[in-house]
């Protein structure tokens, strides 16, 4: 949805990315097939600064993928916070553990393989920061489950919300009119307040009232 000279331009003057986050950006585009899965440079230090202005004990990353978002997000965590990063194929693990070990968080990054409606149950509240980057069509699912776990004060983040822009389309797809229908749950749930920025792929921001 923007140029690629704009987001150049904004990557350009922003903070840059460390060493092993752009080691493991340029890995996931050597051996995944579908490497645009990944976070990326602008995505995740607005992840890493939302991170350190929470500080939080206990992060939830939904969609673990090579790891990106998980580092990212362990840069703000307090001094004894975990993130549980969750995801179904394990096929990519190797390199997510490989890199938070590079990263020195190992200790503070819990895998988790399997369902996330199965272990986001298990996983001891209250949630300090949440973000949802998995399978778009269990995401009303996935927030139905983390806002009750969630503090007040908060934040829970879901990323595609604008699906490269097709929800403003009138002919929407089946996939597209799912986001669209999240979309509408999360802008009327009082539970929270919901700022969408046009970030990549886009970005829900929800502060849990």
């Amino acid at each position: 949805m923007i140029s690629e000279a704009i987001l150049a331009y904004c990557e350009a003057h922003s903070v840059p990315q460390s060493d092993i986050l752009a080691d493991l950006e340029r890995e996931t585009y050597i051996r995944t097939l579908e490497p645009q899965m990944i976070s990326g440079h602008l995505q995740g230090r607005l992840l890493a600064l939302l991170s350190r202005l929470i500080r939080p004990k206990v992060a939830v990353d939904i969609g673990t993928f090579t790891g990106y978002s998980a580092l990212c997000i362990a840069e703000g965590l307090a001094e004894d916070g975990l993130v549980h990063t969750i995801d179904t194929d394990d096929e990519r693990g190797f390199i997510a553990r490989n890199y938070a070990k590079r990263a020195g968080f190992r200790n503070h990054i819990v895998f988790h393989q399997g369902r996330a409606a199965d272990i986001l149950p298990t996983i001891t509240a209250p949630f300090d920061f949440v973000f949802i980057d998995a399978d778009k069509e269990s995401y009303g699912l996935y927030f139905d489950i983390v806002v009750e776990k969630t503090r007040p004060g908060g934040l829970i983040i879901a990323d595609n919300v604008l699906w490269k822009g097709r929800v403003v389309e009138p002919n929407m797809s089946a996939k597209t009119a799912i986001i669209d229908a999240f979309n509408a749950k999360i802008a009327a749930d009082s539970r929270v307040e919901p700022l969408m920025l046009p970030i990549r792929d886009g970005l829900s921001v929800m502060f849990r009232v």
